[in-house]
């Protein structure tokens, strides 16, 4: 699904076609990682099918596009940085596209707005960082396995190490305001996200 939505873009920006299969070739080496179980090629088939069901409240989809290719582009469980290096190398890339510095910089931001996924004053940002946590409202059986395949990203960490890493990270989630930006998401995802939350800190504790 997101590939042909990729494609889709640099043929609009009359990119060639070789530099074209260039760039998705190695957007689908990284996301195709054995390490990867979750970040991977089907989360961002998930992005594009959150983020198409409100394509019309975008007001700039091109850069929203080029956001979901590059956001986890860089994915290491080693690092804490994956989201500054991601944006830097969508940066690179977008460069060599010749793409608006203001669209460059727009993807560049909406990156690194997916590290904390705090409000902005963006709507386009705001819509893509809901969508990037849109898993979190996803059903029990889906949510579980989605908990397991972050685990297994995180399998060299024993579970002394891991578990109160990842309670912290979840009790980030629920000492927001609320966790969806957006009403859209809020009223689709916020009560299941908060459930599934617990239930999984229950099961960390």
């Amino acid at each position: 699904m997101f590939e042909h939505l990729f494609k889709f873009q640099l043929v609009a920006i009359d990119a060639d076609k070789l530099e074209i299969e260039k760039l998705w070739n190695e957007i689908k080496k990284e996301y195709s990682k054995k390490s990867r179980h979750y970040h991977n090629l089907s989360h961002l088939d998930n992005l594009t099918m959150e983020l198409l069901a409100i394509k019309d409240r975008i007001s700039d989809w091109q850069t929203l596009v080029f956001s979901i290719a590059y956001h986890d582009i860089v994915y290491s469980t080693l690092k804490s940085d994956n989201e500054e290096k991601s944006a830097e190398f969508a940066r690179r890339r977008l460069t060599k596209l010749s793409i608006a510095d203001l669209k460059k910089e727009k993807c560049v931001s909406q990156i690194i707005a997916t590290k904390s996924h705090n409000p902005s004053e963006d709507n386009d940002t705001n819509y893509f960082t809901d969508a990037d946590l849109s898993i979190l409202g996803a059903d029990n059986e889906q949510y579980f396995n989605y908990s397991s395949l972050i685990r297994k990203e995180y399998k060299f960490y024993p579970d002394i190490v891991y578990n109160p890493g990842r309670q912290k990270v979840l009790r980030h989630f629920l000492s927001m305001e609320r966790i969806y930006k957006t009403n859209y998401f809020r009223d689709k995802y916020e009560k299941q996200a908060k459930e599934n939350i617990n239930d999984e800190l229950r099961r960390l504790s």
